[in-house]
């Protein structure tokens, strides 16, 4: 298998552009310069042809440009591209109908719209904080929630993030987040590690840190994604829900990037049989067209008119392309996904066993991480091998993005077929069998 020659020419151009115009401050890993892309395929501008297993963090769940997404824009757009949340349009009310239907809980749902996972969850902190008269919220380390400076304070994966940028909205402790595979607590005899965080929480969070009666919300992602794509044990979350119960304190699941049928399901927090009170959404909800939801129990939604609200809140782009975008996800993608993911995470196994610096694979559906070691007994994070393959698999075809301190994350379109998986995945072992030999 022979290396691409990148970045080529045409691309070399753009990226001397680049640097003249575009801020220093996006976390670019490699020089892909996009042409087109059609499903899971994608083009750069030289014409060089790759297979996408991030697509665009998650957000591409129908593929690259599929037609029925595409349409329903092109028609929208033939309409009115805008009108401002000051007043009403049928695709706004129509879509926030259908977040309703899918919401993950019994509960009728109420939904604010924005542009994005961190506005989504800035909605999620002063809704939280109005309605329940308090100040205080509980986040988790490894977490990822935004880099506005609300979403900030919760975001706890990487402190590049917080440089300089002190001091962020106070009111946000932070708990180890249930990571079985590299456990931070002492685990008691006959509960599993999710439990043992929620124990942490009550004992030494609510008890010497934070009165309960002033927290307004814990802030959680259902699997944790810039954190290294990690799965809490089955008992985390019922322990967690049964906590915020006993005292009146909100559940925020943040499925911005868990969301939208990405682990087989409509939302991740399913598949641990608690319903949350809020959901924060954005990335796969409108195959990229820039949308956030924050979506709501009705009695949990109760601010007045004018607590809350944005110009382009609804946009009828977004909101076209996010109705077309849940029609493909409920006729086809979210049970391809669990079939696709389960086939994925099965070749992963075998191809762990080949190769010792695979420590973990871990996953549901297509939300996969492969987390890389140093030493399967001792688990030590081997971050420079796992940033070699990220740029080896770039190199022969492959775009996959890493997170957590040494996982390479598997996040592609929901459209993507065995053959797809296939192709991607011996680029991928080629890969680390290249740095292997380093």
């Amino acid at each position: 298998m022979q290396p691409i020659d990148l970045p080529g020419p045409k691309a070399k151009k753009y990226l001397e552009r680049d640097g003249k115009f575009i801020s220093p401050s996006y976390p670019r890993v490699y020089p892909f310069v996009m042409s087109h892309g059609k499903g899971t395929q994608v083009w750069d501008v030289d014409g060089n042809r790759f297979l996408d297993f991030a697509a665009g963090l998650a957000v591409t769940g129908t593929g690259h440009a599929h037609p029925k997404v595409v349409k329903a824009i092109q028609e929208q757009a033939e309409k009115f591209i805008h009108i401002s949340s000051d007043f009403y349009h049928p695709a706004w009310i129509e879509l926030s109908a259908r977040l309703n239907d899918i919401a993950p809980f019994s509960e009728d749902a109420l939904t604010f719209l924005s542009n994005s996972g961190s506005e989504s969850v800035e909605a999620a902190i002063k809704l939280a904080r109005h309605h329940t008269g308090r100040s205080q919220f509980i986040g988790f380390l490894g977490g990822f929630h935004g880099r506005t400076l609300g979403s900030l304070a919760f975001t706890a994966s990487k402190s590049v993030y917080r440089n300089r940028f002190f001091p962020t909205m106070g009111s946000v402790v932070h708990a180890p987040y249930p990571d079985s595979y590299r456990p931070l607590l002492q685990t008691r005899a006959g509960e599993d590690y999710g439990e043992t965080v929620v124990r942490y929480i009550e004992e030494q969070i609510l008890t010497r840190l934070l009165p309960p009666d002033n927290v307004a919300a814990v802030l959680v992602e259902p699997i944790q994604g810039e954190g290294g794509y990690v799965i809490p044990p089955p008992g985390f979350f019922p322990a967690l829900r049964a906590l915020c119960d006993k005292h009146g304190i909100l559940l925020i699941a943040d499925e911005v990037q868990s969301g939208m049928g990405r682990t087989g399901k409509w939302w991740a927090i399913e598949h641990f049989g608690v319903e949350p009170d809020i959901v924060c959404s954005a990335k796969g909800i409108a195959s990229g067209v820039p949308l956030g939801a924050t979506i709501a129990r009705k009695s949990v939604m109760t601010w007045p008119k004018g607590a809350h609200g944005n110009t382009y809140g609804g946009n009828p782009l977004a909101c076209a392309a996010a109705l077309a975008t849940i029609e493909l996800m409920e006729e086809e993608y979210i049970q391809n996904a669990a079939e696709v993911g389960e086939y994925a995470f099965d070749a992963l196994e075998e191809i762990k066993v080949r190769h010792s610096h695979m420590g973990d694979v871990r996953g549901l559906g297509l939300m996969i991480g492969v987390d890389f070691v140093k030493d399967q007994e001792t688990r030590q994070p081997y971050k420079a091998f796992r940033d070699r393959i990220e740029q080896l698999s770039f190199k022969h075809g492959l775009i996959t993005l890493g997170c957590g301190q040494s996982t390479i994350r598997f996040a592609p379109p929901l459209s993507i077929s065995k053959a797809e998986i296939d192709e991607g995945l011996h680029v991928f072992e080629h890969a680390i069998t290249l740095a292997e030999r380093e």
